[in-house]
């Protein structure tokens, strides 16, 4: 392990941090890194940490707010083992989750205004203005180099801007949030990319079930918080999917004629050709066009039944291999059944895809599309990280042979 020293300059409202990592016997190199904001009256404190070499695999998560990003990352998580917690001892108010492998921050923590701050400049979260996209290239750029950073954390609680918290490399670093392919400049660290995809019909549907059943809002209220997030949804959030290296793309069924309830989905998994360590799920036959309806006998589902279907496309102007689902599944049991059917997905072991659609039976999704591809799209991510460390362990080996 490396030893760095970190000096941390702290403001009412920001944080710098200048790591300068020493040369070690690992070939660690002479560098400095500066994260800055202006501040005023400051005050410096010291820290040594510890940091790793520069293996941290970065994964990037996009979305708009409650289309899943939560219980993807519960679902990635539990793939790569160990429960995702907290940091300890940290802000109890923190969006971080830390694993044994996995570390998730949410972008937000990147807001340069707090909630009153974006209601006196007449802005939303959605808008560029209102995040440091420079602060979020550093911190992201010094985690992949194996460089511990203080991240600023955003208080969902109380819409401020609190102290900063210690993030160390992991193996495995998820940034998720509303803008992770936004900046070019993130977008080149990401190793794999994936972007949620739900459809204003469903995230109506979805918004109405959550707001008007848990949280009492009206529909007029629903409506209008909707209409007064579209703009900017549409103009910074949406055009990321084209940079997106997975799409779960969620839609109303074409199952029940003129279906307006949101509770039966059709779900596409949009895969781009050519992503290096990153081999698309096929159904049946790699590259051919399929349409299947599974057998009843096998698989129990009741009205109005499910369908398969695979296929190549085009995509952004990118060839994309795509994989539907459209109905739900009523025993999760008899998945084994569609998962025997499926090629390239990545797993170690016969029925390891229903294994984790089970262990989560309760989690949102479970039994439609979204839950099968977001553990399918978790499992390419463990062996998209295994074949990266693989390469990187073989690079030297094969630096000594030449």
């Amino acid at each position: 392990m490396a030893v760095s020293t970190v000096y941390t300059v702290q403001s009412l409202n920001s944080t710098f941090s200048i790591s300068k990592p020493t040369k070690t016997q690992l070939g660690f190199n002479q560098k400095q890194l500066v994260f800055y904001k202006k501040t005023t009256t400051t005050r410096r404190t010291t820290t040594e940490i510890t940091c790793s070499t520069g293996d941290t695999v970065v994964i990037g998560l996009a979305a708009d707010s409650g289309c899943g990003k939560s219980t993807f990352m519960r679902r990635l998580t539990s793939v790569f083992g160990g429960a995702a917690e907290p940091p300890k001892g940290g802000n109890p108010d923190s969006n971080t989750l830390i694993s044994d492998t996995t570390t998730v921050i949410c972008l937000d923590d990147y807001h340069s205004l707090d909630r009153t701050g974006r209601k006196e400049k007449g802005v939303t979260a959605l808008d560029p203005r209102a995040n440091d996209f420079d602060l979020m290239y550093e911190q992201v750029k010094a985690i992949k180099n194996g460089v511990a950073v203080e991240k600023p954390i955003y208080n969902h609680v109380t819409g401020l801007l609190d102290p900063p918290e210690l993030i160390k490399p992991p193996k495995i670093f998820v940034i998720e949030g509303l803008h992770p392919m936004y900046d070019a400049r993130v977008r080149e660290l990401l190793d794999f990319s994936i972007y949620l995809d739900i459809s204003n019909e469903v995230k109506f549907a979805w918004k109405i079930q959550r707001d008007m059943a848990e949280r009492g809002h009206s529909l007029e209220s629903i409506k209008a918080s909707i209409e007064a997030r579209k703009p900017d949804f549409d103009a910074y959030i949406d055009p990321q999917k084209q940079y997106a290296d997975a799409v779960i793309e969620v839609l109303p069924t074409q199952l029940i004629p003129d279906d307006n309830e949101g509770k039966v989905l059709r779900v596409r998994l949009i895969m781009k050709e050519g992503v290096k360590y990153f081999n698309p799920v096929y159904l049946f036959d790699e590259g051919s066009t399929i349409s299947w309806i599974p057998c009843g006998r096998k698989l129990t589902c009741s009205y109005p039944g499910i369908k398969f279907t695979y296929g190549p496309e085009s995509y952004f102007g990118h060839e994309v291999s795509v994989l539907e689902m459209d109905g739900q599944f009523d025993r999760l049991d008899e998945l084994i059944y569609v998962e025997s059917h499926l090629s390239n997905i990545s797993t170690k072991f016969y029925g390891e895809v229903t294994q984790q659609m089970l262990k989560h039976a309760d989690f949102p999704g479970s039994n439609n599309g979204t839950g099968l591809f977001q553990t399918i799209v978790g499992l390419k991510i463990r062996d998209l990280f295994e074949q990266i460390v693989a390469s990187r362990t073989a690079a030297p080996l094969q630096a000594t042979k030449a």
